[in-house]
């Protein structure tokens, strides 16, 4: 039997799945989609500047002053902003009991490849001496995941886990979910992927690891929590980054979310109850891992 919430949302989403639409045209349709959305009851609500960027503070009530999440929201890194992702993040700092930071890193085609990487990696030595978390959706959960290999391979201060949504992990799209899954996602096309890779990459090769994690060296590695749902292109570009860092002996955990679609934990609740459940265990992935880092004195 087919989920009536995700079925409502196919049919609201599918004209935004066409292929030919500009990179203006995206952003606007991410936009509408998105919309504007305050953050939830209890999530105070901060502009801040940030890595000589603008960026949004959340804090629940009750959020302890030395742990912070940077969130870095999707958008096929052309699109998405704070504003967009509000909602989002909120549930999350809410779930959490962290405040979340959303960053407003650089866009392609404006700013391609690595400016949003170095965005995220000043935003995290800014943020310190806290304890930071990363975490993302989409080209923002890619991100994070880069931001993390970059972190480790400077050997400097690290996050305490990561916590990604559906990301956006190989940007050659050569995975067979691309193919297998193209008739359930109504969100994302490798054709529309493929274009914003070209924008973002600008040149650079799609195989580098602070591009395309997935073909990295994912040793070494903060605990990494991937919740991604069934029936979406980026399905292997979620399993194949698990099981690289657990085949290097890392801490990693896949959860698959059947017949949901990407960032469905963005929805309202009421039409998915799934979104408040995924949100609510990747907020306890994350509490989890700060208490331990506090227990452990780091």
């Amino acid at each position: 039997m087919a989920h009536p919430g995700i079925d409502v949302i196919r049919q609201l989403v599918g004209a935004v799945r066409h292929q030919g639409a500009s990179i203006p045209e995206r952003r606007a349709s991410l936009a509408a989609l998105a919309g504007s959305p305050p953050a939830p009851d209890g999530v105070a609500v901060e502009a801040i500047e940030l890595a000589d960027r603008p960026a949004e503070r959340l804090t629940p009530a009750g959020a302890p002053s030395g742990d912070v999440v940077l969130y870095l929201h999707g958008g096929s890194y052309h699109s998405g902003s704070p504003d967009t992702h509000r909602g989002l993040a909120g549930a999350l700092a809410l779930a959490a009991g962290r405040t979340v930071v959303t960053l407003d890193y650089r866009l392609a085609p404006e700013d391609p490849f690595p400016a949003g990487l170095n965005d995220a990696l000043l935003a995290f030595d800014q943020l310190a001496p806290a304890r930071v978390a990363l975490a993302g959706d989409s080209a923002g959960g890619g991100l994070a995941a880069a931001t993390a290999l970059a972190l480790r391979d400077r050997a400097g201060g690290q996050p305490v886990a990561v916590a990604l949504i559906s990301p956006w992990t190989d940007l050659t799209q050569s995975a067979g979910s691309y193919t297998s899954r193209a008739a359930a996602d109504p969100m994302l096309t490798a054709a529309a992927l493929d274009q914003a890779a070209e924008a973002y990459l600008a040149g650079t090769d799609p195989r580098t690891s602070y591009v395309s994690p997935v073909f990295g060296d994912l040793a070494g590695l903060p605990p990494v929590r991937v919740d991604v749902g069934a029936d979406e292109v980026l399905f292997d570009d979620s399993q194949t980054l698990v099981e690289g860092i657990t085949a290097a002996g890392g801490d990693a955990v896949l959860v698959e979310w059947p017949e949901m679609i990407h960032v469905f934990q963005a929805f309202p609740p009421d039409l998915v109850p799934e979104a408040a459940h995924a949100v609510a265990a990747m907020g306890a992935f994350l509490a989890g891992h700060f208490d331990a880092s506090r227990d452990r004195g780091a």
